[in-house]
C-alpha cells in the first residue's frame, strides 16, 4: 500500500473550511445566544429577523462543516457527502428564512470547489485516496 499524499491546494482548502466554518460557528452561536442583540441590528440596519432556533441549527451545521474538513484530512470519504448535506440543508434554510434563490445556490460553489481541489493531481489526487 503506498502512502497517501495530499496536494497543496486541497491542504490549503481544508484548512480554510476548518478556518471559515470556525469562524461562522462564532458568529451563529453568539446570535443564537443572545437572540436581542441580532434583533437591535436587524432592526438598525433594516434587516428581516430570523428566528433564534435558526442561529442555533446553523451553528450545529457548522460544527459538523467543521468535523467534515477533519474526517477529509484523516481520508473519509464521508466528510465529502456531509459537506454536501450541510450545503443542502442551508440551501434550505437559507430558502425559508427569505434569501434569494440566487444567494442560497451559491452555498454549493464550496462543495463544487471541494470536488475540484479533490480532484487535482495524478498520483496524489485526494478523491481516489479516500476511504
Amino acid at each position: 500500500m503506498r502512502d497517501k499524499r495530499r496536494h497543496g491546494c486541497l491542504t490549503a482548502w481544508l484548512i480554510f473550511m476548518i478556518v471559515a466554518n470556525s469562524l461562522g460557528l462564532l458568529g451563529n452561536a453568539y446570535f443564537a445566544l443572545n437572540p436581542k442583540v441580532y434583533e437591535t441590528t436587524a432592526v438598525q440596519q433594516g434587516l428581516r429577523t430570523i428566528p433564534s432556533f435558526t442561529f442555533l441549527l446553523l451553528t450545529c451545521l457548522s460544527a459538523f462543516s467543521i468535523a467534515c474538513a477533519i474526517a477529509l484530512f484523516k481520508w473519509k470519504k464521508w466528510g465529502f457527502y456531509g459537506f454536501l448535506c450541510v450545503s443542502v440543508t442551508a440551501f434550505v434554510v437559507n430558502l425559508s428564512i427569505g434569501i434569494s434563490l440566487f444567494q442560497s445556490l451559491l452555498g454549493f460553489v464550496g462543495v463544487a470547489l471541494l470536488y475540484g481541489v479533490l480532484n487535482i493531481g495524478e498520483e496524489n489526487k485526494g478523491w481516489t485516496q479516500l476511504e
